[in-house]
């Protein structure tokens, strides 16, 4: 790791950008000049754009100050997102703070895979997201499927809190939630679903403490401890998830890395058919889904 950066003698936008810049990539941080850009727009209540066409505009002593105390918490690595107290997802803004995980574009891929699977039900779909977190799956399901159900239920009463605020903020008047753990949460037993679909934890006990600080040291640990293999609560998900689906429902869940070899047999095991594994955008083995044997 180098020295940090000396500060400018003029603390101009550009000056200030490549200051931060410099300081960040000192540090270890791995997309040092993105995070300069999100905390500088942030801290002048601005938009990365204009950043570029304020270059030369000398920042005011407030305007320093708002960015000085981002600048500290980026350098304890505390997530962007939380800094920023928001992340877009399926292309929308959600609200997120340390109650929740950070919403990933590899889980958008969940999203995908469970809209595909539901298309022969898109104008009535009713959809159980289980471990909600921030809303981003459920929420994502609700607005694209406007005429649809959707129940999400999470363990953590602060994670359903902001989950129900981004469902406010972002209009998905048809998204219901639950408190409970897992399938534990739903009231009326008899009711079935087409679509089971869950992002849950999945990293393996033993590996959470060599996860980047920025994961380890902020996100919520419940979830992403999976258990002694990391396959705990996918196990309860599969094994449980028939007795909440109609006839040909359809799950798909969201793995980590090098888990979907021993995904698959799990959902051959609970009666699952049309078994599928599908990529992230880096490559990666992400989501298992499939149907109920008729």
């Amino acid at each position: 790791m180098s020295a940090a950066p000396a500060p400018p003698q003029m603390w101009t936008v550009e000056n200030v950008l490549r200051w931060a810049t410099d300081d960040f990539r000192s540090r270890g941080i791995s997309s040092p000049r993105l995070d300069a850009e999100l905390l500088v727009a942030h801290a002048l209540a601005t938009t990365r754009v204009q950043l570029i066409i304020d270059a030369k505009r000398v920042l005011e002593g407030a305007e320093l100050g708002r960015l000085r105390e981002l600048v500290k918490r980026r350098r304890a690595r505390e997530p962007i997102a939380y800094i920023l107290g928001e992340r877009e997802f399926y292309g929308r803004l959600f609200r997120v703070d340390g109650r929740v995980l950070v919403p990933r574009p590899d889980t958008e891929v969940l999203v995908d895979v469970s809209l595909e699977r539901t298309r022969a039900v898109s104008m009535c779909m009713r959809a159980l997201d289980l471990c909600t977190g921030s809303g981003c799956v459920a929420i994502s399901l609700a607005r694209e499927r406007p005429t649809s159900f959707v129940c999400a239920t999470d363990v953590n009463d602060g994670a359903l809190a902001l989950a129900r605020e981004n469902a406010l903020r972002l209009g998905a008047c048809n998204v219901a939630f639950r408190s409970g753990d897992l399938f534990g949460a739903l009231s009326d037993e008899a009711c079935r679903f087409d679509l089971v679909a869950s992002n849950p934890p999945y990293i393996a006990s033993a590996e959470i403490a060599s996860l980047p600080q920025d994961v380890s040291g902020f996100e919520p640990r419940e979830a992403l401890d999976g258990g002694s293999d990391g396959l705990e609560v996918l196990r309860r998900i599969v094994e449980g998830a028939s007795a909440h689906l109609v006839p040909t429902g359809a799950l798909a869940v969201e793995v980590g890395q090098g888990q979907a070899h021993a995904v698959v047999p799990l959902f051959e095991e609970a009666g699952f058919q049309g078994i599928d594994v599908r990529r992230d955008y880096g490559g990666v083995e992400r989501v298992v889904s499939g149907v109920l044997k008729t």
